[in-house]
């Protein structure tokens, strides 16, 4: 991983804590939260305050995620927004900690000014034992304060500052006024400057978990279901169905368009097709290539076609379906008939602008793992643990690629390869339609009929 690290494809964007104040307030911050303290005077922080080099000291990058549920964080500024999410469990708990921080922005600045705060994406679920159970996490709710307990005393000092301006001899209670001075020395005048970290739900209709092999769950669509990465069978018995895993293609594509959760390429608004459908084809000689110990020299697409004429009727199927799609874009060639049982299906689709898009491009890695770009954006969880299986060589290639093509602009590759971000109050979603076979084949355009296959 040290490729990685270098070229900024890992721990990039992390938050440095190496001045003393700030490592000491981490530290009564953590003692604080799991009862642990580090020895190293200076770290790095995620958007949760989970230091990857802390995870290694301890040898626990659970630290701050007990059971892989409930959460907690540590802020030390505000700047950790920007910061990516190490080790998530949940799809959502990067975005609820970001829009908790950028809600709160100007309280958590005041009072990170002084003290850690330190926080918890509570659920009514303590430990996920079972996949049954994954099911009754419906609602996070975000639950904040400094360690010294800023926020709770200035409730309190309101409290009791209602009751003295309220109670007739509230001015003669001389309890009350020490107790109100005693307060107000460590949260200040909270009557001009109120201070209030109010609790946050985020509702989590829809999300994906590593648990369990990893667990896709779609509730809030019209058609809900449960995607496993696993078997279908190691998750037992569960309230939603139906329950797909990622060897039920067609099922799985007859879902996404029932619930028209994703669209073509070829039809993007915006998108240059042939140029993504050509880089996905270069992804997929590459890992040919690389599976049969082919040299591939510096990976130009030159290099690439030798490759490509080498190997002749023995392309992959992928590579095959998307350059009969390429042929039909740029010569005007037949339509090529790639339905969901063509291997090359789901690397011809996208996820439509929606609240759940980034979910479901999350979902389409899982199904055209070759296209290594979409699973680095979409997925790191699962780019990092194909990268720990591939050979150096391979490894090698797709760092140069997303150093070269990636890092440089980041939100102008995520814009031309998936569109313009939805907006964080987008509801619409549009009519259904009716619900049919769903073993039926799927095509880029609807249903397939086998009639005429």
């Amino acid at each position: 991983m040290k490729r990685l690290i270098s070229k900024g494809l890992m721990f990039g964007n992390l938050v440095e804590v190496s001045s003393p104040a700030l490592v000491e307030r981490y530290k009564r911050a953590m003692k604080h939260l799991c009862g642990r303290e580090t020895q190293l005077a200076d770290f790095h922080i995620d958007i949760s305050g989970y230091s990857p080099e802390i995870g290694a000291e301890l040898g626990d990058d659970l630290y701050l995620n007990p059971n892989g549920a409930n959460r907690q964080f540590i802020l030390l500024t505000t700047a950790q927004k920007h910061a990516p999410l190490l080790n998530a469990k949940f799809s959502t708990s990067r975005g609820i900690i970001r829009q908790f921080i950028d809600a709160n922005e100007a309280q958590l600045f005041a009072l990170t000014a002084r003290d850690a705060v330190a926080g918890e994406l509570a659920d009514s679920v303590y430990d996920i034992s079972s996949p049954a159970k994954l099911m009754d996490i419906r609602r996070i709710t975000v639950i904040a304060d400094t360690i010294g307990g800023h926020v709770a005393d200035a409730g309190k000092l309101a409290k009791l500052i209602g009751r003295f301006r309220t109670e007739p001899d509230g001015w003669r209670d001389d309890v009350l006024i020490a107790e109100m001075i005693g307060l107000a020395k460590k949260t200040g005048d909270v009557t001009r400057v109120p201070i209030s970290l109010p609790e946050m739900a985020f509702e989590q209709p829809n999300y994906w978990t590593s648990h369990f092999g990893g667990v896709y769950i779609f509730r809030d669509v019209s058609f809900p279901a449960v995607i496993s990465v696993l078997p279908r069978q190691s998750l037992g018995a569960l309230p939603i169905s139906p329950v797909f895993d990622l060897t039920h293609r067609n099922q799985i594509a007859d879902w996404l368009e029932r619930n028209q959760l994703v669209e073509p390429i070829v039809q993007a608004r915006g998108m240059d097709a042939a140029a993504v459908i050509r880089q996905k084809m270069d992804f997929i000689l590459v890992d040919a290539a690389d599976r049969l110990n082919l040299d591939i020299g510096d990976a130009r697409r030159t290099e690439l076609r030798k490759i490509a004429y080498r190997l002749g009727d023995s392309l992959p199927a992928e590579f095959q379906g998307l350059a009969a799609l390429l042929r039909w874009i740029e010569a005007g060639g037949p339509w090529p008939r790639i339905d969901s049982e063509h291997p090359a299906y789901f690397y011809t689709l996208r996820a439509r602008n929606h609240k759940d898009r980034d979910l479901v491009n999350m979902l389409l890695s899982e199904l055209a793992p070759m296209d290594v770009r979409q699973m680095y954006i979409t997925h790191k969880e699962l780019f990092y643990a194909s990268y720990a299986r591939w050979s150096d060589r391979k490894r090698q290639y797709v760092a140069d690629f997303l150093e070269r093509e990636y890092v440089v602009d980041k939100q102008g590759a995520r814009s031309a390869l998936f569109g313009p971000e939805p907006g964080m109050d987008e509801t619409h979603r549009p009519e259904p339609k009716p619900a049919r076979n769903l073993g039926r084949i799927v095509g880029p355009w609807g249903a397939v009929d086998r009639g005429r296959r």
